[in-house]
């Protein structure tokens, strides 16, 4: 008699929310390892805005390559709102942690994570099997 155990695997059905999951796990990463550089090195913290932004980028590029993949279709539709609802999170926690207020710049952060969103999503169905 033959058993399977497939119990231990959680898969994660949705292109948008695994993407989700994939870019605040490389965010994370990535922050972490920007605040061990800038507390084992001399380099200043007038960078890290710069800092920031590169994360996103990334986070958002392969998020959205996830989702893409996972989609097997319409992978700029995906990557785009993965985009929007990661931007959406991110400018709630900046609004509700540390008060900061909706200007010119949350809208362009939005429309920014959207495209980069969208180009993971276009790069992520292309590469799928």
């Amino acid at each position: 008699m033959e058993t399977k155990n497939d119990t231990s695997r959680v898969r994660i059905q949705s292109p948008i929310l695994s993407g989700l999951l994939y870019a605040f796990i490389i965010m994370s990463i990535a922050a972490i390892i920007t605040s061990l550089i800038l507390m084992l090195t001399d380099q200043k913290e007038d960078a890290l805005p710069a800092y920031a932004y590169i994360i996103h980028t990334i986070s958002l590029c392969l998020g959205g390559w996830v989702a893409g993949r996972k989609a097997e279709m319409k992978g700029w539709y995906y990557g785009g709102i993965l985009g929007l609802v990661y931007s959406v999170i991110i400018i709630m926690i900046g609004f509700l942690g540390f008060d900061k207020g909706f200007d010119l710049n949350t809208i362009l952060f939005s429309a920014a994570s959207f495209f980069i969103g969208a180009l993971g999503g276009i790069i992520g169905v292309n590469t799928h099997k």
